[in-house]
């Protein structure tokens, strides 16, 4: 399809949705909407835990609400008057208080805090969660190995309410690493009860029913249709939310979701398009709040494990194909920050994300291309999360185009969003149009994902090399013990590579955007780019 029919479409789908978007409420549910948040959004979970084997994004957000952790963030105000989180300011959650030694911290937990069966919560379930994000492997035990957080011989229980972590090494990211999703505290009796020989760990229990001591519980989940929370009302963890109840309703119309939020029938909607979230600005009839997201980039990768993109020379005909600008004015309306076009693939600081040295120059991309030995061309395909098209298809179709004129015939091919982290963990995919954030905001954990040789998940092309290993792992061992000039040598080193070898061609830094009923406050931006309820109020 070529981009001038795409956009036709788009806009034709999105002018009749406001005619035919769905009504979400009936005048009988009036008054308990006054304490309902309804929220929409193009794609759901596929997975209420965040343990569970390939739990997409969206179920991120279920975890982080019916769950607590030990540490959350302290928040910030942003130049533009938004919250965020602060990245260097731990809080209390579910411990009220902790000290930090050197090969060791201690947490108190609070005595008060249960489980939404009313069962309490005790240092044994600490441990137990622990034990079981550093044991079911994935996703999970790769994001607790980030902090260093790798044996259950490492999580100690002192009594039932003292639990201690003795530190394998020392790791500025061990910390902040317990303030992400991953190691919420669950109740492990009732999961040990729906636990069996062949899944020891309950995770096909807490697929669809949750199982923590968070604000929030899931009172209801029909997946692909809708998540029905209920504020658990003796929550411990913080100040009790001002909304009893959560609806968040999955349509996949980006212009029924416009249409709704423009209607005032539903609160909040994500994953509009960027042109959408302009022009609801520009209108004034929501608020619009656009946040950059912290150590994020949209990219294209292309497999090097496999030919032909195991050739350098034809990564970098492809670097100098993309038509950068074109997606920054046609795809993103400039909702982002551009990462190319700097004088050269030199890192000039420790600053992650930062641009690289490619532009759009198709005759130096068709030089390339013969040096690889592809003159006569290539036949591929170029994937993407359609849990994400709104975004992704737009710039897929640009880069498309593009590479038909160097010679490159790639086919298009759209990935369920249910399926797509399954996929992307195949490592099959030729090329693919992605986005990735690390939760930490730092560039050694950005590498550790992505380029480390270790291959997790999200080193979605499968890149290996000692060198850039050694490299990441030297600058986290500099930062654990505040050797900043082997940190600063080590960083440089790993981005310069990354450019010159260019694995993934990073293509911009995006916004979160989030469209909201002018009534709604409390809104805060996460790492995890989700949406945190316990904050939100309607007024």
């Amino acid at each position: 399809m070529k981009r001038r029919d795409f956009l036709k479409s788009m806009t034709a789908v999105a002018a009749g949705s406001v005619l035919s978007a769905p009504a979400v409420w009936s005048p009988a549910k009036a008054q308990a909407r006054k304490e309902t948040l309804l929220l929409v959004t193009e794609n759901g979970p596929n997975n209420l835990d965040i343990h569970g084997v390939g739990t997409n994004r969206p179920g991120y957000e279920a975890s982080w609400n019916c769950y607590d952790r030990l540490l959350s963030h302290a928040k910030k105000t942003l130049p533009d008057g938004s919250a965020s989180y602060d990245r260097d300011k731990l809080t209390p959650e579910l411990a009220e208080d902790w000290t930090t030694g050197d090969m060791s911290a201690t947490f108190k937990l609070r005595k008060d805090a249960t489980f939404h069966d009313g069962t309490p919560v005790t240092a044994k379930d600490v441990k137990w969660s622990f034990d079981r994000a550093v044991t079911v492997g994935g996703f999970p035990t790769v994001q607790m190995k980030a902090g260093s957080l790798e044996k259950p011989e490492q999580f100690v229980v002192d009594d039932d309410h003292t639990f201690r972590i003795d530190f394998l090494r020392k790791d500025r990211l061990t910390m902040p690493d317990l303030a992400v999703i991953v190691p919420g505290i669950y109740n492990s009796a009732l999961i040990k009860k729906n636990a069996s020989e062949k899944d020891p760990w309950g995770l096909e229990y807490t697929k669809s029913n949750s199982a923590g001591s968070g604000a929030y519980r899931v009172a209801s989940w029909k997946p692909g249709v809708e998540v029905v929370y209920e504020r658990f009302e003796n929550w411990k963890g913080g100040p009790l939310p001002k909304l009893k109840r959560i609806v968040w309703r999955t349509i996949p119309s980006a212009g029924n979701r416009r249409a709704l939020m423009e209607r005032g029938d539903a609160d909040v909607s994500f994953d509009l398009p960027a042109k959408d979230f302009a022009e609801l600005r520009s209108e004034g009839k929501v608020n619009v709040v656009s946040t950059p997201i912290g150590n994020g980039i949209y990219y294209l990768g292309m497999n090097v494990k496999n030919p032909p993109f195991d050739n350098e020379k034809l990564r970098q005909a492809v670097a100098y194909a993309v038509p950068y600008q074109k997606i920054m004015d046609a795809a993103m309306f400039k909702l982002a920050k551009p990462m190319f076009g700097a004088a050269s693939n030199q890192a000039q600081s420790l600053e992650w994300p930062q641009p690289h040295g490619y532009d759009t120059d198709l005759n130096k991309a068709k030089a390339l291309m013969a040096e690889a030995g592809f003159g006569e061309g290539i036949d591929t395909t170029l994937s993407f999360d359609l849990g994400q098209g709104v975004v992704s298809e737009p710039i897929a179709i640009l880069i498309q185009e593009n590479l038909k004129q160097i010679g490159i015939n790639a086919t298009i091919n759209k990935v369920p969003g249910a399926n797509w982290r399954s996929e992307m963990a195949k490592k099959s995919l030729p090329m693919m149009v992605n986005f990735f954030s690390g939760w930490l905001d730092y560039p050694e954990y950005f590498f550790f994902w992505c380029y480390h040789g270790q291959n997790a998940i999200f080193n979605t092309m499968s890149y290996v090399d000692p060198d850039m290993t050694a490299m990441i792992d030297g600058a986290r061992k500099a930062a654990g013990e505040g050797d900043w000039k082997t940190y600063d040598k080590d960083v440089k080193g790993f981005v310069t590579k990354a450019f010159n070898e260019v694995p993934r061609i990073p293509l911009f830094q995006p916004y979160l955007n989030v469209a909201l009923q002018k009534n709604i406050g409390g809104y805060c931006y996460w790492f995890h780019r989700q949406l945190d309820y316990r904050s939100l109020s309607k007024a």
